[in-house]
């Protein structure tokens, strides 16, 4: 039997070794404390609630220390966490409380306007959530484990940025084997300390690094939001010794007047996601002594697939390496045909770190798990030395004159401009090519730029139905809580301006 109660394990080895610090209150939890309460509040689940294995559990809260042991006291029951995202609308989250029909579902006082039709346990009231892990402790036999190793214990949903969000599910095997690979990769270690930002309606807050840290008997400092200078405050209070975020926050600390000052000697390094790390600013975190490891995942596997050796960070700009442990990859075609080696094709992929597939969704499960392959729709090619490069996603590419043009190569080459921030590149309708690409730009702070000059950077340096023909500013990109660039949401300003 594989072990699935990692907290109840940890607090028999090192029982006052600090499991999470929350940034917000203060307050650091023991490994020995966060057994206790997860115990007390599965107890509470099982006996007021009638939680048993299966059912659902809907959480709507921003990032608190009670949410990482309700995950703990949800799954010892067999049951099934549903963290919902707190920037959806009423709407939005009434859809996706219809599709998993939780039997519980807890929402925090501050979010309850957007449930007014509602029934729910409240997260912070006085008879809620926070204060029952607080109360006087349940005998732990009175809340025997009912998980199993392949039993589901999360849903997760998708941002929806390719249509209607999809429940994503997770096993307790899924997060073992996501922790186990990340750990042999990263080197981690019951020292190491991290920072959770990422919300946990999202794998990233989760299972990036959090889940993996707690299972390593490491220290999670809790966020409730990302905050740069917050960040690199407590990189130097806290000796932080692994860093997780997306370009865009690498970025927003490189821009923060604390950079300069901040001391990160402690940093081992930096995994970064979501999208290619720009060159120059790999360079900037680089002279700070922080080697910048990128990676790649998705909430349907993983999510921590691929992993580049921070030796490479500049040697194989825009890589995300190699596969990591236990996980089998093939790059193919539309036919399910390999592709040889530097030609594109979609990424497939193979492993104990498959969600067991989409809740209540069968026809996109069939559609995406294909004779045992997870089909990412990423668009990838893998180079003679093995290595590993995201083209695009397989839906954002369009085809100008016949020719496929993927816009990551295009952005990737787009932000190496010294005045440029960040960018997309669409494609848009054209008489005469069917599509053609519109460069999306956000500058940098204090820095100008002309369509003409952004045409003459790019001729000579991309082949002619790659050069974008239409270029337009914007003073933000929309972004999804992941910190990823929603081109979905440019694509509808354009069609809608």
């Amino acid at each position: 039997m594989i072990e699935t109660d990692w907290i109840g394990r940890w607090a028999m080895y090192s029982p006052d070794a600090v499991a999470i610090a929350d940034d917000d209150s203060g307050e650091q939890v023991t490994y020995g404390q966060a057994n206790e309460r997860i115990l007390r509040l599965a107890a509470v689940l099982a006996q007021r609630f009638h939680i048993t294995p299966g059912d659902r559990v809907a959480v709507l809260a921003q990032n608190d220390t009670a949410t990482l042991l309700l995950f703990f006291a949800v799954q010892r029951l067999g049951a099934i966490l549903v963290p919902i995202n707190t920037r959806l609308s009423s709407r939005e989250i009434v859809h996706i409380l219809t599709d998993c029909s939780p039997k519980l579902s807890i929402v925090e006082s501050g979010l309850a306007s957007r449930l007014p039709d509602t029934e729910f346990w409240t997260y912070d009231g006085p008879d809620g959530l926070k204060s029952t892990l607080l109360s006087s402790p349940t005998p732990p036999e009175s809340v025997a484990s009912a998980a199993t190793f392949e039993s589901p214990c999360m849903i997760l949903y998708t941002s929806g940025t390719t249509g209607a969000p999809k429940g994503a599910i997770l096993s307790n095997k899924m997060l073992f084997w996501n922790s186990v690979n990340t750990g042999l990769r990263l080197n981690l270690v019951q020292q190491d300390v991290t920072i959770t930002s990422a919300p946990f309606f999202h794998t990233g807050g989760w299972n990036v690094l959090t889940l993996p840290f707690l299972h390593r008997g490491a220290k999670i400092i809790l966020m409730k939001k990302f905050e740069a200078d917050r960040v690199l405050a407590l990189i130097d209070s806290e000796r932080v010794s692994i860093l997780f975020g997306v370009p865009t926050m690498m970025q927003m600390m490189r821009l923060s007047e604390r950079f300069d000052a901040t001391d990160l000697s402690s940093v081992r390094y930096a995994i970064v996601g979501g999208e290619p790390m720009p060159l120059p600013l790999i360079r900037e975190w680089h002279a700070k002594g922080v080697p910048i490891r990128q990676g790649y995942g998705l909430t349907e596997f993983g999510p921590n697939v691929f992993s580049l050796n921070e030796a490479d960070a500049e040697r194989k700009i825009g890589s995300v390496g190699f596969p990591n442990f236990y996980i089998e990859t093939r790059i193919v075609d539309n036919d399910s045909t390999d592709v040889p080696v530097g030609t594109p094709g979609e990424l497939i992929l193979r492993g104990p770190v498959m969600m067991d597939g989409y809740w209540n969704n069968p026809e996109a499960t069939a559609e995406t798990i294909r004779n045992g392959w997870l089909h990412t729709g990423d668009i990838v090619t893998r180079d003679e030395e093995g290595y590993f490069r995201i083209v695009d996603r397989k839906k954002d590419m369009y085809i100008s004159g016949a020719e496929n043009v993927y816009p990551a190569e295009i952005e990737h080459f787009l932000r190496t401009h010294p005045s440029i921030l960040e960018v997309a590149v669409i494609g848009v309708p054209d008489t005469k090519w069917g599509e053609v690409g519109m460069a999306c730009i956000v500058l940098k702070p204090h820095m100008t730029l002309t369509a003409e000059e952004v045409f003459a950077f790019c001729e000579g340096q991309l082949a002619r139905y790659k050069l974008p023909k239409h270029v337009r500013f914007l003073e933000a990109l929309p972004k999804s809580d992941s910190g990823k660039i929603l081109k979905r949401a440019i694509k509808q300003t354009q069609n809608n301006p």
